[in-house]
């Protein structure tokens, strides 16, 4: 990647959580952070999350390592499990910014299919670098591969990206 690109990442927070959480790993967030900034010149890093108060240390640390944390107001099911799609958020900031052309490029961070026709719009009009998908191959949604973009897995980058 070119150091003076102005690529922007948007992540679906809690995708990102429980696809890690699923393969039996941590992440540790400041080496991804890095990681974005070094590999793919990733200036702004929004992380769409949803608002617990209790949470606010997770917060904190999330600010200190980069993140530019976009909160999403929870809401709790029958068995008073938190919810917070983001989903509808992140697509309207990925689509205000390319509009206000604020990014050069951009990095959807994500394994859910309920992006697939947001990475259609960016590859079509070549600003996609890559969907990186929190989740392995075989949990990635179909619905993004059918997109033919391209897809690396945040699982083949444990080894650095792990929390030790």
């Amino acid at each position: 990647m070119d150091k003076k690109e102005n690529n922007y990442a948007y992540i679906d927070g809690a995708n990102l959580h429980r696809g890690i959480k699923s393969l039996g790993w941590s992440l540790d967030y400041k080496r991804f952070r890095v990681w974005l900034s070094e590999k793919y010149s990733v200036k702004t890093a929004y992380l769409f999350i949803g608002l617990i108060p209790k949470h606010k240390e997770i917060y904190r640390y999330l600010q200190e390592a980069g993140f530019m944390l976009v909160f999403k107001e929870v809401v709790y099911d029958g068995e008073g499990k938190a919810k917070g799609n983001c989903d509808a958020d992140l697509v309207f900031q990925v689509t205000s910014d390319f509009y206000e052309k604020k990014f050069d490029n951009a990095i959807i961070i994500t394994s859910d299919g309920d992006y697939a026709s947001l990475v259609k719009f960016l590859s079509e009009r070549k600003k996609l670098i890559s969907v990186l998908s929190p989740s392995d191959k075989e949990k990635c949604s179909i619905l993004l591969k059918r997109t033919g973009a391209k897809i690396s897995y945040i699982n083949d980058q444990r080894s650095i990206l792990s929390y030790k």
